[in-house]
């Protein structure tokens, strides 16, 4: 009665031999309970025509015959009409109780399914085909089985991821706190005398503390996006200024990696009304995140396009090596990274990708990500108006 794999076909419920036993004597009794019953109107409609003379013209008609013929062939009488309709009520009657005895074993096996279930087997499904209503109360406990184990599976999904945030938080603090902690206490000593050494520790110690902020500003922007009550300052954006001023933050770096930008806007004044400091938070994420794990790639393009009059698209693309495919649909989970070993080499929280689709949904917009061999591109499509109120509704579903 437990089905091994839950891609089990449907199937009609199969009754133990107690069960058929049980069935068969249900039958047996309800045709007798018939017979009796039959026998009793029997009796009764005689004792009627001997005991009450008022009646004999009554049974008479009862009793009168059409017949065909010189042999007085009888086509019907009233009396073989009423044994007629007997013989069919009992029919009825005995299908009746046979049914109902019948659903109610089906019922029997459902209900062993759903205590199957109920004790952990979140695997398991109820495969029965019936053909009642019940169907339905089957099709829907399936429904809110696989809903359950979905949301058990998110569950400790998240659960894991945060154990993993905690994890990379406490050694991302860690390993720069050791190291300023270190050389401060070297200065604090007096243990460096020299000024080229105390400038040198004095900057380590400062790249750590800027690490450690960047970590800090993560988190924060993280859990403020969460908040419901998060709201845009909307101003007009010229795009095209704005990308620029976003990539001059980062020719520095990318110049060492050997990188350059290409900056695009179709038109070139075209203008957005937007968050300016979320929105440069996106472009900071998305370039920081291209300059980090976009290996091999040369350039960085920055795209802006107007589609209509009420949607812009913007894009931020690399040529380097394609994220894969089977990646592509969690690259925007909250703590996920495509490649745990990169936090070792490059730090973060995997929070960078998460707050990028909260602020743009934040402006009723939506962000997706596609590579190929050429490029890897987040595309972006923004509202040019974006309408607060809708805006600030997204909010709760941002993560």
């Amino acid at each position: 009665m437990k089905p091994k794999n839950k891609e089990n076909k449907r199937q009609r419920v199969k009754l133990t031999a107690a069960e058929k036993s049980e069935l068969f004597a249900e039958g047996v009794v309800t045709v007798i309970i018939m017979l009796l019953l039959n026998l009793s109107v029997i009796i009764l409609y005689h004792l009627a025509i001997l005991q009450d003379k008022s009646l004999v013209n009554g049974i008479y008609f009862l009793k009168k015959t059409m017949t065909i013929g010189p042999g007085g062939f009888h086509l019907w009488s009233w009396e073989r009409i009423g044994v007629f309709l007997m013989g069919i009520a009992d029919v009825v009657v005995l299908y009746w109780r046979l049914i109902r005895r019948y659903h109610q074993m089906q019922l029997r096996h459902i209900i062993s399914e759903l205590h199957y279930i109920a004790n952990g087997h979140f695997g398991h499904r109820i495969s029965f085909s019936v053909n009642t209503d019940m169907q339905k109360v089957i099709d829907s406990i399936n429904s809110l089985v696989d809903s359950t184990v979905e949301a058990i599976n998110e569950e400790k999904a998240i659960e894991q991821s945060k154990d993993e945030l905690i994890t990379n938080v406490s050694h991302d603090i860690r390993t720069p706190l050791t190291s300023i902690i270190g050389y401060l206490g070297l200065l604090k000593n007096g243990a460096v005398t020299s000024r080229e050494d105390m400038m040198k520790y004095i900057n380590i110690a400062y790249d750590k503390a800027e690490q450690m902020k960047s970590l800090a500003n993560d988190l924060f922007e993280y859990t403020t996006l969460k908040s419901t009550k998060t709201k845009l300052s909307l101003s007009p954006v010229n795009i095209l200024s704005m990308m620029e001023q976003v990539a001059a933050g980062f020719e520095l770096e990318a110049e060492k990696k050997g990188i350059s930008f290409a900056i695009k806007a179709r038109p070139e004044d075209l203008v957005v009304n937007a968050d300016v400091e979320k929105l440069v938070r996106v472009y900071n994420n998305l370039i920081s995140n291209a300059l980090k794990y976009a290996a091999g790639a040369d350039t960085i393009n920055l795209v802006a396009n107007l589609v209509n009059e009420k949607w812009v698209e913007l894009r931020v693309e690399n040529n380097g090596e394609p994220i894969p495919q089977d990646k592509l649909k969690k690259i925007f989970d909250r703590f996920y990274r495509v490649e745990s070993s990169r936090n070792t080499k490059t730090g973060g929280t995997g929070l960078g990708l998460s707050i990028v689709q909260g602020v743009v949904e934040l402006h009723g917009g939506t962000i997706r990500c596609e590579s190929n061999a050429k490029l890897t591109s987040f595309i972006i499509l923004l509202p040019r108006h974006p309408n607060p109120k809708l805006a600030n509704s997204k909010a709760r579903r941002v993560v």
